[in-house]
């Protein structure tokens, strides 16, 4: 990509000297003789172009003796020719010198007038300028590095020794490096002049978005800041960006790296602008972990969590990224144009190309596939500080929101996923099926309908290099319409007879008694949330609780449901990982204990109700069963453990959109092992009956009722109701 600034204001006294003028010398140069190289000041850098040009031929000729007076012999000729050789040898390197001398003249000039307009901008300390460097005073990062040094730990990505501890010194080293070149001669015979840089190497080529940057703050312009940069030029004009957009990919929870959703930015080419259909003229820009494959999924996991791996910017054509979410993930796509200028759109990606080839740690929650997209609008947008806006956990939803509230989404497209339109092809057919009447060839026809090998509709073309345009009404899964994604509670409540008050906090997810509109159907996966619960004892009563205890602390519980009768692939599952209290049935008026708990369960799913007409979302009502497993470990049960096994079966009925009831009946039989005491039972039965509502307030704000009782003669409180107000942040 060629730089070319048109004007530079340099306030000195300094002649300028061209290329012709410098021709004009070096010419001159090799023709004179070293005597007449006497007359000639030096360095060249004194000559004014008037005075170069005041020196005439009848000046030199007569300090050239004339060829009449010079009497060679045939045997002196051969001297004569080497000494002449050697003297323009020598004529050519003091030219060359005298050029040179001339340019160092010239860097220290510019460096002079740049550092002055430097200081007095403080534009070492300006934001955009320390964004380029990846310093971010206002990130909040719970696992980076300081807010006083750089993230990026790789030379290469600095001119200074200093520069990732220091965005004055690399300031300054660029500064230096970009005076060199705008001074060095241009080059002849094809040969580089000593300190003239490879031109893939030069600091125009290496650091597009700083010069450009720089280019501006600095008012440069008349001098050429013109260089072919092979490599750039080939990229950016393989990607030919007019525009970008950022794609929203939805939770795909049997995916667990994908259970939080997926962006990318979409980058167009005037072709995919002009036509947005025309997708084999656009590319994917994809920020993602570059993990190792040979990895199990938990040391996969964890390593993503806290940085052990490096980061991976991908650009690939943007078919093959929508096709494995549209086709393999089965997963609804949402494309939100941003609005950005055409030169904002060009110097993040002048930024990328000075960014993609670093490996910088990837943290799953912090430094991930959304928060880079906020990194680079910041970098052009520096009075926005959109980082600074999320809390440590940066989630892609949040991100689109936070976008959206910024009026930084100019225009939104759904693009539903094979599933979702088989799933309207289904809808279609059992709505017909109402209609006329059960008969024997609809069975049949809803199979083929449901099975993705026999049915291969989509919203890609057959060869994938053309988004089609299906005739579907949009889903309500946009993220822009979802809750806010923090939760606190505050209930009442009574467990036997202690009345107790709760108060809960959830960093995120949903789960399915929650405000559904923005989110997949039947989501639900929670992370990172906890109660406490503070009771009203009685003293003169036995078996007493606390009168604070921490009732929950969930590290991560979700299911992931895929009804059977559905157009959706995969399988029914469930799994948890937290700290709950559990009531002891082995002993004689039990009571409850905090224990740890990791279960996992697998079954099957079946939807039923009518959908909503003309989309491709399932009807509205669930019912499942799961076969489940649980572990259990705490040091108030029985011998310190119990492990179980059992069913879970229940339903849940949306009754409006803002009311929505979920029953279910675990029958769990645990086992602690044998014991000798004759009042301890090492097996039992222990089923529990729960039942949950809740009303939306509006988006933010809702009310539940939970009850639950479990069917067990040896606990002492059987029975459990809690009324909580849920504030959603």
């Amino acid at each position: 990509m060629s730089m070319k600034p048109t004007s530079i204001s340099i306030g000195a006294t300094l002649a300028k000297i061209g290329p012709r003028a410098r021709l004009s010398v070096a010419v001159a140069g090799l023709l004179l003789s070293v005597p007449v190289q006497a007359f000639l000041p030096t360095p060249l850098a004194v000559i004014e172009p008037d005075t170069l040009s005041s020196v005439t031929s009848a000046s030199l000729s007569e300090s050239l003796p004339s060829e009449s007076s010079i009497d060679l012999s045939p045997a002196d000729f051969d001297s004569v020719t080497l000494s002449e050789s050697n003297n323009s040898h020598s004529t050519e390197q003091h030219t060359q010198d005298n050029v040179v001398s001339a340019s160092d003249v010239t860097t220290e000039q510019l460096l002079s007038t740049w550092r002055k307009q430097v200081k007095t901008d403080n534009l070492a300390e300006h934001t955009t300028w320390r964004r380029l460097l990846y310093f971010y005073d206002d990130k909040n990062n719970a696992f980076g590095k300081k807010k006083t040094e750089s993230l990026v730990d790789d030379s290469r990505f600095f001119l200074s020794e200093n520069g990732q501890y220091d965005s004055h010194a690399e300031l300054n080293s660029m500064l230096v490096a970009l005076a060199k070149e705008l001074t060095l001669p241009p080059t002849t015979n094809n040969q580089q002049l000593d300190g003239h840089p490879n031109n893939n190497d030069s600091v125009l080529c290496r650091f597009p978005a700083r010069v450009a940057w720089l280019t501006q703050q600095l008012n440069i312009g008349d001098v050429s800041l013109s260089t072919e940069c092979p490599k750039l030029d080939e990229w950016m004009s393989t990607l030919a960006p007019e525009q970008l957009s950022i794609i929203f990919a939805q939770e795909y929870l049997d995916n667990p790296l994908s259970a939080f959703a997926h962006t990318l930015l979409r980058i167009d080419s005037k072709e995919s602008v002009a036509d947005p259909s025309q997708i084999q003229h656009a590319h994917a820009l994809n920020y993602t972990v570059d993990g190792d494959p040979a990895d199990s999924f938990p040391i996969y996991s964890v390593k993503s969590m806290i940085g052990a791996y490096g980061s991976l910017i991908e650009i690939d054509p943007y078919p093959e990224k929508l096709a494995k979410y549209l086709q393999d993930d089965e997963r609804d796509t949402w494309t939100y144009r941003l609005n950005l200028t055409p030169s904002e759109v060009q110097q993040i990606m002048r930024h990328v190309w000075e960014t993609k080839s670093l490996k910088m740690p990837y943290y799953f929650t912090t430094d991930n596939c959304a928060s880079e997209i906020l990194r680079l609008i910041d970098v052009v947008r520096p009075q926005q500080s959109l980082l600074s806006k999320l809390p440590y956990a940066v989630i892609p939803s949040d991100v689109i929101q936070l976008l959206s509230s910024k009026n930084l989404l100019a225009s939104t497209a759904y693009t539903p996923a094979d599933n979702t339109l088989r799933q309207a092809q289904l809808n279609e057919i059992k709505q017909q099926r109402q209609q006329l009447g059960y008969h024997n060839s609809a069975k049949q026809t809803v199979s083929e309908i449901k099975s993705a090998q026999l049915n291969p509709v989509s919203s890609l073309s057959a060869d994938s290099q053309r988004l089609l345009k299906r005739q579907i009404i949009v889903s309500d899964n946009n993220p822009t319409d979802r809750h806010p994604l923090q939760l606190g509670t505050i209930g009442i409540g009574q467990r036997g007879d202690n009345d107790y008050i709760d108060i809960g906090v959830r960093a995120g997810f949903h789960d399915t008694l929650d405000h559904s509109s923005g989110y997949p159907q039947f989501f639900n996966l929670e992370g990172l949330a906890a109660t406490l619960r503070l009771y009203d004892t009685d003293d003169n009563k036995p078996n007493q609780p606390d009168s604070v205890v921490l009732q929950n602390l969930t590290v991560i519980r979700g299911r992931s449901f895929n009804p059977v009768n559905s157009a959706k692939k995969g399988k029914t599952w469930g799994a948890s990982i937290e700290a709950t209290r559990v009531n002891d049935g082995s002993q004689k008026d039990g009571t409850d204990h905090l224990v740890g708990s990791v279960g996992y369960e697998t079954g099957w799913s079946w939807t039923f109700g009518n959908p909503s007409q003309g989309t491709g979302e399932m009807p509205p009502q669930l019912c499942y069963t799961f076969l489940a497993g649980t572990a259990q470990a705490g040091r108030g049960i029985n011998k310190g453990f119990r492990v179980g096994a059992g069913v879970n079966a229940g339903c849940r009925y949306q009754i409006n959109n803002q009311l929505r009831a979920q029953a279910e009946l675990q029958l769990p039989y645990w086992y602690h092992g044998s014991s000798d005491a004759s009042n301890v039972r090492g097996h039992y039965w222990q089923p529990i009956s729960t039942l949950g509502l809740q009303y939306d307030i509006d988006k933010k704000q809702a009310l539940r009722i939970n009850t639950n009782y479990e069917w067990q003669d040896r606990v002492d409180s059987n029975e459990d109701v809690q009324l909580s107000y849920r504030r959603y942040f």
